[in-house]
């Protein structure tokens, strides 16, 4: 009896985010942009080309991303009953996503400092295999876009995959790199416009800043417990309050995932009932997804409570 009682009890802890057609796509283009990288760097390294090199390095560097996305995948799935984490590895996504930002960042300083110096100090350039080069990039990414465009938006509406979206602008990254610089080179070519090759590095730089910016402002608080909006707090503050004589001496509510919150409530109240019932009123709150009630019959002291 106690045993049927305390399974019926028990929450379920797996809030990761199951999303293999993300994971699997992401695979291919991890495939795709490490063949593009070894062909570039052993091409740019027997010809000579610095531009070839630069290229490969430079894509050596979302290969890393990629295999984070990856890995963040596998471990969320492989430990997603794993008790030693309190509210499962729903958070893993969050932390791959918060990952990728930070190496998105990098790269964008590396560019920034790369197009500055090049500003200062003007490079002799090989325009036809910098355009090759750029073009060929360009192709490679806008594969890789199609590929993981389908899932980061058909995920948009139901769950925030933060390490999806990293991936996504991992390519979306590249993919503006090449494409200010095939315009850059062309300009370079035909009207002898040098400077607005390392001008272009920075602006791309500069892009690529705000969208790293972007996912750490999102993936930050998650992992940091960010609280829910006041409004929808206070909303549930009131839900219970309109209740009888409840009254809430403690609230808190924090993202266990891209997508679920935890709550604990603390309340006192005249006439204590189960915490079923509490948690009952709740049922509307769809963004909750693990309540946990601490009822308090009133005394003297809580009575005090406004």
């Amino acid at each position: 009896m106690h045993e049927r009682t305390l399974q019926n009890l028990r929450h379920d802890h797996d809030f990761s985010l199951k999303n293999e057609r993300g994971e699997r796509r992401t695979m291919y283009v991890l495939i795709l942009t490490a063949i593009t990288m070894v062909v570039e760097i052993v091409a740019g390294t027997v010809f000579g080309s610095m531009a070839l090199l630069a290229d490969g390095w430079h894509m050596a560097t979302h290969v890393a991303a990629f295999l984070i996305t990856i890995y963040a995948y596998r471990y969320a799935r492989q430990h997603a009953k794993n008790t030693a984490y309190s509210f499962g590895t729903g958070k893993v996504s969050v932390l791959g996503g918060f990952a990728s930002a930070v190496a998105l960042t990098v790269v964008a300083f590396v560019m920034l400092a790369e197009s500055l110096h090049r500003l200062i100090d003007p490079q002799i350039i090989q325009f036809n295999a910098a355009i090759g080069v750029a073009v060929i990039g360009l192709g490679i990414n806008v594969i890789s876009a199609f590929l993981l465009k389908d899932d980061h938006h058909h995920l948009h509406d139901h769950a925030h995959d933060h390490n999806l979206k990293a991936a996504y602008f991992h390519v979306l990254a590249d993919a503006l790199t090449s494409l200010l610089a095939i315009v850059a080179l062309l300009a370079g070519k035909y009207f002898g416009w040098h400077w607005l090759d390392p001008v272009m590095g920075i602006v791309g730089a500069v892009i690529i800043t705000r969208w790293s910016y972007g996912l750490v402002k999102q993936t930050g608080p998650i992992l940091l417990d960010g609280s829910i909006d006041e409004e929808y707090k206070l909303s549930i503050k009131d839900c219970i309050e309109k209740d009888s004589d409840d009254r809430v001496s403690d609230i808190h509510i924090w993202k266990i995932s891209s997508s679920h919150y935890a709550a604990i409530i603390s309340l006192v109240t005249d006439n204590p009932r189960p915490t079923a019932y509490y948690k009952k009123l709740l049922l509307d709150y769809h963004k909750l997804a693990h309540i946990t009630v601490e009822v308090n019959e009133c005394d003297d002291e809580s009575c005090a409570i406004s």
